[in-house]
Formats: structure tokens, C-alpha cells, sequence
């Protein structure tokens, strides 16, 4: 009993030191805090003049302002980074696959639609930069001799970076500027023919998704 006792006693000793020593600790800091804040004075926000914080403040903003072609350029990538897991994800012997349950008369197969969309990023770019399209861009169906995954999903890829190439030469001079030989509003302009590429892929991508789920493949995106 007695020597329950001692140890009782000991435990209770010992854990009201080592609250002591925090309590200690707790109002040292504070005294501290406390001396700290009382010396400091108040900043003076009157130091810089109006117009001085007017600069500061148009600087800060021309720090954070972002290029129409870096704008453009995030939305390529945004499309890319949705199109191409979509591509990859039907496997290769389901590739050929166009619904038939329905009223589905002629329209394009899994790779048609890939090949399609990559042939307009192709010819949108190549307007963009002053070239001339293929007939396979201009026809919208991608060469002949693309026919596998692996060739789709390389051309497709490969349409993203004539795109990424193209729309970094889009800036606020010649965003708008008249595209010679062209005709229509936006087909005029280069900032327009960028739209289009992003807006049409995601198009076939409403259509590419249906795909897989029609083969009882969750898209990417849904995963």
C-alpha cells in the first residue's frame, strides 16, 4: 500500500512540474508577445503617396496580365489534355467501332472522328501561320494512310502541336487582322480560326465519349 502511495505521489509531482514548466513557458512567450507589440508602432500607411500606390498597383496587375496567345494556348491544351485519353481508351480492336442501334445511317467510326477534328486543327493552324492546308485538311478526313490506333492517336497529338505552334503567333496585333483570301467573320481572323479548332474538337469529343459508354467503357473523365 505504501508503496502505491509513493508512486501516486511521485506521478502527481512529476505532472505538476511539467505543467509548471509549460504554464512557464505559456507566460514567458506571452510577456514576450506582449513586449513586442507594445514597442512596435503602427505602420504608417502614409508614407507612399496616391500616385506612388497607383504605380505599384499597375505594376502589379501588369505582373499577372496574361497574352492573348497564352490565354488561347491554355484552352489548347485544355481540349488536348480531354481528347487524347479519350483516343487512347477504346481498345485497339473495338478502334473500328460506329453505333448502328438507331438512326446512325453513315456516320463516322471511332477513328473517323478522331482523324477528322485532328485534319481541322491542322488546317486552322496552317491558315493561322500563312501556309496552305493539304486536301486532306481541307476535306476534313486525314490522310488515307492513317489507320491504326497508334497512327490516330499519333496524328491526333501531332494536330495539337501545329495548334500549340500556330495560336503563339495570335497576339493583339493581328488577333483580328484580315486573313488574306479568306471569306466570313471569324474564318477571317485568326483569333476566330483558333476558336474553332477548340470548339469543334470538343464537339466530336460529346460524340467520342458516347462511343466508349456504347462499348461499356467509362470516358476518362468520368472515371
Amino acid at each position: 500500500m505504501k508503496i502505491l502511495l509513493i508512486v501516486a505521489i511521485t506521478v502527481a509531482v512529476l505532472g505538476g512540474y511539467a505543467f509548471s514548466q509549460i504554464s512557464e513557458r505559456q507566460a514567458t512567450a506571452q510577456l514576450i508577445s506582449n513586449s513586442i507589440f507594445s514597442q512596435a508602432s503602427p505602420p504608417d500607411f502614409g508614407i507612399l503617396s496616391d500616385p506612388a500606390l497607383a504605380q505599384m498597383d499597375k505594376s502589379s496587375h501588369a505582373a499577372d496580365s496574361l497574352s492573348v496567345g497564352q490565354v488561347i494556348d491554355a484552352w489548347v491544351t485544355n481540349t488536348e489534355d480531354h481528347l487524347v485519353p479519350v483516343a487512347n481508351a477504346m481498345p485497339a480492336d473495338q478502334y473500328s467501332f460506329a453505333p448502328s442501334n438507331g438512326e446512325f445511317k453513315n456516320v463516322r467510326t471511332f477513328p473517323e472522328q478522331l482523324k477528322h477534328l485532328a485534319a481541322n486543327n491542322y488546317r486552322q493552324a496552317a491558315v493561322i501561320l500563312g501556309d496552305k492546308p493539304t486536301a486532306d485538311q481541307v476535306n476534313e478526313r486525314g490522310p488515307d494512310s492513317v489507320r491504326t490506333k497508334a497512327q490516330v492517336v499519333e496524328y491526333l497529338k501531332d494536330s495539337f502541336a501545329s495548334l500549340h505552334k500556330a495560336v503563339a503567333t495570335i497576339g493583339e496585333k493581328n488577333e483580328v487582322e484580315p486573313i488574306n483570301h479568306a471569306s466570313g467573320t471569324w474564318q477571317r481572323a485568326r483569333l476566330g480560326l483558333a476558336i474553332d479548332a477548340v470548339a469543334h474538337s470538343f464537339d466530336h469529343y460529346g460524340q467520342l465519349v458516347e462511343y466508349l459508354r456504347m462499348n461499356g467503357i467509362v470516358p476518362p473523365d468520368s472515371r
